[in-house]
């Protein structure tokens, strides 16, 4: 099969097209045949060097792929050969076929196609544990989205619109932000031009947000903090500016904060498939019905990865990036 490899750690153009064997099945895997894989922010930071893929798993960047399985491994059970799928992995999804564990795959949705479907597994596993999981959002309460225009963020926005909370997001250009009321934020405000903090409590009357998904890290930390409610949670799910932040303690405790966060891709296979068994109740119904949507940017060929590449790191793009085999 034709995959792409990182040759060293370093810029796009460290990732070449090579011949590899097709992966091997373990126990509870299927194996398949992929139509399409996701780009998202980690496969840039292991191609420079700062993320590497956990024990075990495949050195191939892609964390998230759609295809129609072509082989079933020992002790798969709820599967069949000709399934159209989309799955969340570990690694190895930047190739023609991939390795998924059974219970991470989920169908492709009704309605959409397999390049919208590779875009779904990565953001929407990772807002379902962290917004409605670990964050508790319920309607009708509020939820502040950073990173608006990132695939995790028109997820979060759209998933939290329909689920019946006011949403709120930050977004660097006027275009980004137009993009996130589109689809469904009530405010987006440029961070560029804000202070967000201080928007965000004049939207509420001063009440400020139940959750606030944050991305950014210790530079939004102390005004993650004071743009809570009382009772709120900070779901952290990146650190792309820091990981080291100030703590106001008394704050904390005077509203009862919560502050939390996750990771996704090193935890066992048991979890993962418990959160495909939520979005396949939860979610996957949005998304048949159309209420909720992948949003895909643009598509590259698998060969073109680099390029792919090159669009993530400049921030130009609203959604997903997609690679099409």
């Amino acid at each position: 099969m034709i995959a792409i490899e990182i040759r060293a750690p370093g810029g796009p153009e460290v990732l070449v097209a090579v011949e590899r064997p097709e992966p091997v099945l373990a126990e509870g895997e299927v194996l398949i045949k992929v139509a399409a894989a996701g780009v998202n922010r980690p496969d840039v930071f292991q191609r420079l060097g700062r993320y590497p893929p956990p024990a075990g798993a495949s050195d191939i960047p892609g964390l998230e792929v759609a295809g129609t399985i072509e082989q079933l491994g020992p002790q798969v059970r709820d599967w069949r050969v000709g399934d159209e799928v989309c799955a969340l992995v570990a690694g190895g999804g930047y190739a023609e076929y991939c390795a998924a564990p059974s219970p991470q795959c989920l169908p492709a949705p009704r309605g959409l196609d397999l390049v919208a479907a590779a875009a779904i597994p990565e953001t929407f596993f990772t807002v379902w544990t962290n917004v409605f999981a670990r964050g508790r959002l319920q309607a009708p309460e509020s939820l502040l989205v950073h990173g608006g225009s990132s695939g995790i963020g028109t997820t979060a926005i759209q998933l939290a619109r329909a689920r019946g909370s006011r949403v709120f997001a930050t977004a660097g250009s006027a275009v980004k932000c137009a993009a996130c009321e589109r689809l469904g934020a009530e405010r987006a405000i440029n961070y560029r031009e804000a202070d967000f903090a201080s928007v965000v409590r004049e939207l509420t009357a001063g009440r400020g947000v139940d959750v606030v998904l944050d991305m950014v890290g210790a530079e939004y930390f102390a005004r993650n903090i004071e743009v809570l409610a009382v009772e709120g949670r900070l779901v952290e799910i990146a650190t792309l500016h820091g990981a080291k932040a100030e703590l106001n303690i008394q704050l904390i405790m005077q509203r009862r904060l919560t502050v939390t966060g996750s990771t996704l891709r090193a935890r066992p296979v048991a979890d993962k498939g418990e959160i495909a068994a939520a979005l396949r109740q939860h979610v996957w119904p949005l998304l048949s019905s159309g209420a909720v949507t992948p949003i895909v940017h643009a598509t590259f060929p698998l060969r073109d990865a680099a390029e792919a590449h090159r669009m993530m790191e400049s921030g130009v793009h609203i959604g997903k990036l997609v690679l099409v085999t």
